[in-house]
């Protein structure tokens, strides 16, 4: 009876064939788990901050500047760009001190920036308060680094690389550093600009300024658009994305 009791309790034996040659040579009770590699999610940021609230309030209203300029409406052309001449010192300085930095951020600000100055040149130029041939400049420079955005947007990108992917601005794929010599421009710029839409409120003869500073900012733009070709990290690819 001990005999028979003993035999009963010991675990059967299953016919080696129908066990796996890896699980087989597996201790007794214990199975072996085959690790089943999975991929990695592509990390998502927050965007909704209040820098990217200033940024995005500039890049709405960029439309209402030309609209105004277009209609003589000095004053609300003047008005709506200090707006987003304080909004664009605002974004940065409270996203510095407040550790609000994100990768969207540094590619809707510049486009914010763009987006305001491609409106306010075409505006002037159409009403000819500002000469075609330095809006020819402007513009040209403008729309070769918004190809280059494109083009650095899609290779960054990590799979599946579909259209809502693209313009999801939570997904991070490249960051854009701006020049030293770019952060110059830019000012200059919005000074021509703001510069230009003063001109008729004022009485007073401002056409030897307007025409240096008209000058300046051509210079600074070619260079600015050179120095985006020749300095190799103006724009960095996440490393992220680039290990997938």
């Amino acid at each position: 009876m001990r005999y028979r009791q003993r035999e009963e309790d010991e675990p059967k034996k299953l016919p080696t064939h129908s066990i796996p040659e890896q699980a087989a040579s597996a201790p007794r009770g214990i199975r072996k788990v085959i690790p089943i590699p999975i991929p990695a999610l592509t990390p998502h940021e927050n965007i909704y901050t209040v820098p990217n609230f200033l940024t995005f309030s500039r890049l709405a209203i960029a439309p209402f500047v030309g609209y105004a300029i277009l209609h003589d409406a000095h004053s609300w052309a003047l008005g709506l760009f200090i707006y987003a001449g304080v909004s664009d010192l605002l974004d940065g300085w409270i996203a510095r001190r407040w550790k609000l930095q994100t990768v969207v951020g540094s590619v809707v600000d510049p486009m914010a920036d763009k987006t305001l100055m491609t409106i306010l040149t075409v505006s002037l130029a159409t009403q000819g308060s500002l000469p075609v041939w330095l809006a020819v400049i402007i513009l040209g420079r403008d729309i070769g680094l918004a190809i280059a955005a494109v083009y650095y947007r899609w290779i960054s990108l990590p799979p599946p690389k579909t259209f809502l992917r693209y313009w999801d601005f939570s997904l991070p794929s490249a960051e854009v550093r701006p020049t030293t010599v770019s952060k110059y421009n830019t000012f200059l710029q919005l000074g021509l600009m703001g510069a230009t839409m003063v001109n008729p409120l004022i009485a007073a003869d401002a056409s030897t300024a307007m025409m240096i500073l008209q000058y300046t900012v051509a210079l600074t733009t070619i260079w600015s658009g050179l120095s985006y070709v020749f300095r190799k990290d103006a724009v960095k690819i996440l490393s992220e994305n680039k290990k997938k």
